[in-house]
């Protein structure tokens, strides 16, 4: 489990903070780079977390991983496979992302929906945060409860509110059986499906539209995936496929056009959108290729009751969603507490943060 580049660099990261405050420098926190074209460019003097890597503990019995974070997220993935477990929330790793990188951006992959996002299966973290000091937060089973909000916090954060360096995950054991179908129907005949089925005890673990297919996966028992493969009929699919489409290189990410993702309320209808459309998370997250302008496609999916993030770098000045007035004073307030300095990714979320 320990390899020789394994080690503790949490010590050269505090001081490195602390000379940042000292100096007002600000901070680009950095791990593998993967998520590079997310948010707002960043100008600060790098620091770098890979040094900082290795598995602090594991005990496949308690499903418990506690691990440092400038590991590099297909050895966390290495190890609890060679246990049958995984982190169920699937997050991409887009070449070299690292545990850190995993928990700042919140990314989820296809399971998301049945599974939850990587903000669940936070049970505790140590940060560095904006007055220099190293602390933990929450533990390392789920009854202790002490600070964990702030640890999942610290999930989709993109690094403006401290720097973790190390993180405790709940991890669970893989399916006993996985399949992988996909049946021909256009995109609304798809969400209406999927909409039926999800009242439905089918053990759907991901769904899929690419616009002429649904592609759904299907995890379980033996028994139960039989049973709902009889149901649901449809040709065999290679389980690569998923894969392929949580780190973006299905054809359709190769579209010239921007990419958009739009998130949106469960059984939301088929969105007219101008551009291709490809449907994840059994309806609830939706990629978007178009050049359509940026306000005209928040328009509709607002109108919708979701939201919008820009994946094409610098195309638009806030490519994450812009905030209400009210909840933009409470993300202020909450970088104000934890970032006194601003000194931590500043402006890489909002201008204003």
């Amino acid at each position: 489990m320990h390899s020789a580049l394994d080690r503790d660099a949490s010590d050269t990261l505090l001081e490195q903070v602390n000379q940042a405050l000292e100096n007002a420098t600000a901070l680009r926190i950095q791990g593998g780079n993967s998520k590079a074209f997310l948010g707002r460019p960043v100008t600060g003097e790098l620091l770098d977390i890979r040094p900082h890597r290795g598995i602090v503990s594991y005990d496949p019995t308690e499903l418990v991983v506690t691990v440092r974070c400038g590991t590099p997220l297909q050895v966390l993935s290495e190890v609890l496979d060679a246990a049958q477990q995984m982190l169920p929330c699937e997050p991409p790793s887009f070449g070299d992302a690292t545990v850190g990188g995993m928990i700042a951006s919140g990314l989820s992959g296809p399971r998301r929906p049945w599974a939850g996002s990587v903000r669940d299966f936070v049970l505790g973290t140590r940060v560095i945060t904006g007055q220099g000091k190293l602390l933990r937060f929450g533990g390392e089973v789920m009854k202790n409860v002490a600070g964990y909000d702030l640890s999942r916090l610290m999930a989709g954060s993109f690094g403006t509110l401290g720097v973790i360096t190390e993180v405790s995950l709940k991890v669970l054991p893989k399916p006993r059986q996985t399949l992988s179908i996909s049946l021909e129907m256009d995109s609304q005949q798809a969400l209406q499906r999927l909409a039926q089925w999800g009242q439905q005890p089918l053990p759907i673990s991901a769904a899929c539209h690419d616009g002429t297919r649904l592609h759904l996966r299907l995890e379980g028992g033996e028994g139960s995936v039989k049973a709902a493969r009889d149901r649901l009929g449809g040709e065999r699919l290679d389980g690569s496929f998923w894969r392929s489409l949580n780190e973006q290189r299905l054809d359709f990410f190769n579209e010239e056009h921007p990419l958009w993702r739009l998130s949106v309320p469960h059984n939301t209808p088929w969105l007219p959108l101008p551009g291709k459309q490809l449907i994840d998370w059994g309806g609830a997250q939706r990629w978007l290729k178009s050049g359509a302008e940026a306000p005209f496609i928040r328009q509709i999916v607002e109108g919708a009751g979701g939201h919008v993030t820009c994946y094409s770098h610098g195309l638009v000045d806030s490519p994450f969603q812009p905030l209400p007035s009210a909840l933009l004073r409470y993300h202020r307030n909450l970088k104000q507490q934890l970032d006194p300095r601003g000194i931590f990714n500043p402006a890489r979320l909002y201008a204003e943060l």
